[in-house]
């Protein structure tokens, strides 16, 4: 570790490194969010409409198998940089990659832009994300109380860059660059991905004419090839037995965690969908863009992230000390299904059918449900990436940040095809099944914590 950023450790201040990984992750988001937010509804919309005039079952699977195969190649991404990229180098390729993917949304209005578009944003991602979690770890020691607090300010910077991204990508794909011609609506949906892919390439430029000031050497160097000394015999040493449980406790919570977003990540597909349809998007005589909506969660994570983080520290410090990790992610499980109690409710009113709307549901339903579905994100999503920085092994620390993200992979496939069941079976059957697995595995985790505590000691 570079000697400056050490210096900064005795403080209680954090090091300046965390602010460039916020800002450079924020436009990471804002690219990724920017594009999330216009996909299904540039998937769905008629083609000449500005859209690709895709069946909803098909484009909800699709939405599905993309957001989970940018969780997928993390995999691939954390080995390759653990071995012979370095992770700052592997940022920075991802960073290009996904620059081009949404440029080729842009500049091709076709199932030939899509798919290079997306393939383009599913390797970039791969790179970039496993890596950038694993720079803010190792800017700290590994028993710096300041870690949880640290990751929830580092939450802060993606959710920042998330709130902006649909509120200015969908403005311009659904007002600005909206347009009417012989009656025919037509959205500047290639607009928003334009700038997606401008919010990315300012996103490197930052990262990398301010990496070596405030982040020194770390992350130059493949882990094998440190000239640590320290750091480099424990990137060849084997497995303790300890290093193998703690390995275990990340596997175990990441297959509970697959529930949590699988109904989570109903926020770009069917929630979507149920939005635009079913829900009263009037306020005071204005219709809210139905992308806007996305905008909810992380605005919510912006003013509360920093209360939690203050509140994790204080808990960390007082005799009781802190909640542990299971208990953390347990009780978010449980918030997500409170919050699917609440969508359950406006649909119980507004029914499932489209072309029989019995009435439309107020938009406080939504903004509720967005609600507690951000407090249970709070609860485990930096929880768990600061839990991985810790528990995980040297040599295995990029790999194992991205077997945590490959919970999201398995959770957005598997909550596409839940997205798709909602054309068929109904939005309050399939709302319903996710509510009550969500809580029922927030329940269990609950229950067995203090098992998985033990065996992180």
């Amino acid at each position: 570790m570079d000697a400056s950023v050490k210096g900064q450790q005795g403080r209680q201040k954090h090091p300046p490194g965390l602010y460039l990984l916020f800002l450079t992750e924020m436009w990471e988001r804002f690219s990724y969010y920017g594009m999330r937010a216009l996909l299904t509804l540039y998937l769905t919309t008629a083609l000449v409409s500005g859209g690709l005039g895709f069946e909803k079952t098909t484009a909800m699977s699709l939405y599905g198998f993309f957001t989970g195969a940018v969780y997928f190649t993390p995999l691939a991404g954390g080995y390759l940089s653990d071995r012979f990229l370095g992770r700052r180098y592997a940022i920075t390729l991802g960073g290009i990659a996904m620059a081009l993917g949404n440029f080729m949304l842009f500049a091709q209005h076709n199932q030939f832009g899509l798919y290079t578009g997306l393939a383009l944003l599913i390797i970039g991602n791969g790179f970039f994300k496993p890596n950038i979690s694993t720079l803010v770890g190792e800017l700290y020691t590994d028993n710096d109380k300041r870690k949880d607090a640290a990751f929830t300010i580092f939450y802060m910077g993606i959710n920042v860059g998330a709130f902006f991204a649909p509120l200015i990508c969908g403005y311009l794909a659904e007002d600005l660059f909206k347009t009417t011609a012989n009656g025919v609506v037509q959205y500047g949906y290639r607009y928003g991905f334009l700038a997606a892919a401008i919010g990315m390439v300012i996103g490197q430029i930052l990262f990398n004419a301010l990496g070596d000031r405030y982040l020194g050497d770390i992350g130059k160097r493949p882990v094998g090839k440190s000239e640590d000394p320290v750091a480099a015999a424990a990137a060849q040493a084997p497995l303790t037995k300890k290093d193998k449980q703690r390995t275990a406790v990340i596997i175990i919570i990441t297959c509970f965690v697959v529930f949590f977003w699988a109904g989570f990540e109903q926020a770009g597909s069917s929630l979507t969908l149920y939005t635009d349809i079913f829900v009263d998007k009037h306020l005071f005589g204005w219709e809210v863009p139905t992308s806007w909506f996305q905008s909810l969660n992380p605005l919510f994570i912006v003013i509360f992230a920093p209360i939690l983080s203050a509140f994790w520290v204080k808990l960390a410090s007082s005799k009781r000390g802190d909640l542990s990790a299971p208990t953390k992610m347990g009780l978010g499980m449980v918030m997500l299904g409170i919050g699917y109690v609440i969508l359950i409710l406006a649909v119980m009113q507004t029914g499932s059918d489209e072309n029989h709307i019995v009435t439309k549901a107020n938009l406080l339903f939504i903004v509720l449900t967005y609600f507690m579905h951000t407090l249970g994100e709070l609860f485990l999503s930096p929880v768990g990436l600061s839990m991985v920085s810790k528990l995980a092994p040297v040599k295995l620390a990029s790999l194992l940040m991205g077997v945590w993200l490959a919970s999201s992979g398995v959770a957005n496939i598997l909550g596409g095809k839940l997205a798709a069941f909602t054309q068929s079976l109904g939005y309050l059957e399939v709302f319903s099944l996710i509510g009550a697995v969500s809580m029922f595995m927030g329940l269990l985790l609950l229950l067995v914590s203090r098992m998985l505590v033990r065996m992180m000691d």
